[in-house]
């Protein structure tokens, strides 16, 4: 089963899909949906996510000389961040990289596939590395919800307790995602996929894509998409928040810029989680201003808000931002200003 007949499957569960992005748009009740995040358990289809599989017996000593954080980490029990950067410590990509097997996965945003692969392949050389698009044959889910590992717990004859924990099982891998609330997400096949949704969505209500970019966006979690290469170094998009750079690894793309930023300077621009109450969506990419109208950051991330207006994470200058109050009256998205809301994670703000 490729997405094709996944989301065909889908549509006979009353899934909205569309057309451009083959986002699941909603189930056909988006405001119920939007409270539903905030107080029950939730399944969504994650077909709008891209996954890379490099195999071969120097996929991981490759690809350790392209990231940030240490392949050699990746034990198949555990996933982790990582940035893929230019030479000038420019993020091209962030990866939640885990190995299944003999194979070495890299999820990203669908439309970053193409262009990652392809420059990936570039470095390969004489290389035993193979690179695969299997984001169509990949079934991926997504849950979310106090009742997560319980109804997990129905399906699976394990499921993993810490966050970045990962468990490979006959029906299907399990990784826990950060999060105050259990979060996880299943990647599975086309026999076991179609049972493993019906058997959640008892208990569990089905949501649209922008519910689960609401729950990733308060997790504090970045993304990097076409519109945004290259504008961000690592530490911009608190990765080392988020223990995706291994300062102790060998070198790798970028290493250089990325290490000094560690080392010899404190970080000036930090990725905030915001409200903007708005009703037109702030698009990624989109700029952040002072009160002279001068760029100061960037939308890295937006979804609907559970009430009114938009949750975003926002790269922006410190020096602009006052953490003693919630509204900032000198940084704005459209002049709107922003309302700062508390990260789940701790910035190193000595870096």
């Amino acid at each position: 089963m490729h997405t094709q007949q996944w989301q065909q499957f889908l549509q006979e569960s009353s899934a909205d899909i569309g057309i451009e992005n083959n986002k699941v748009i909603n189930f056909g009740n988006a405001t119920a949906e939007h409270l539903a995040l905030h107080n029950d358990t939730v399944i969504c289809d994650l077909s709008h996510v891209g996954l890379l599989q490099l195999e071969g017996a120097d996929a991981q000593t490759f690809l350790q000389g392209q990231v940030t954080n240490d392949i050699k980490l990746l034990d198949g029990h555990h996933a982790h961040y990582t940035a893929y950067c230019n030479p000038k410590g420019r993020m091209l990509a962030l990866f939640l990289a885990f190995t299944h097997y003999d194979h070495v996965h890299l999820q990203m945003p669908k439309e970053l596939i193409e262009s990652i692969s392809k420059r990936l392949k570039m470095y390969v050389m004489r290389s035993k590395v193979v690179i695969t698009d299997v984001s169509e044959s990949i079934i991926k889910i997504g849950l979310n919800g106090s009742n997560a590992p319980e109804l997990l717990k129905s399906l699976f004859t394990e499921v993993p307790e810490n966050d970045y924990a990962l468990v490979s099982l006959d029906n299907g891998a399990l990784l826990r995602l950060p999060g105050a609330i259990p979060r996880y997400e299943i990647f599975s096949d086309a026999i076991n996929a179609p049972i493993i949704w019906n058997a959640l969505k008892k208990n569990a209500k089905p949501v649209g894509a922008a519910g689960w970019e609401w729950l990733e966006i308060n997790a504090g979690i970045p993304e990097i998409i076409l519109k945004t290469q290259e504008e961000f170094v690592p530490q911009m998009l608190n990765l080392d928040a988020l223990n995706a750079i291994n300062y102790k690894k060998g070198c790798y793309t970028g290493q250089e810029i990325v290490a000094r930023t560690h080392y010899l300077g404190k970080v000036k621009r930090r990725t905030q989680l915001a409200h903007i109450a708005s009703d037109t969506m702030p698009e990624v990419g989109d700029d952040i201003v002072d009160n002279n109208q001068q760029v100061i950051g960037k939308i890295v991330r937006s979804a609907p808000a559970i009430n009114f207006g938009y949750d975003v994470l926002a790269e922006c200058r410190l020096e602009n931002i006052d953490t003693e109050k919630a509204t900032q009256d000198n940084v704005f998205w459209k002049d709107v200003p922003l309302i700062i809301k508390p990260l789940p994670y701790q910035l190193d703000e000595s870096q």
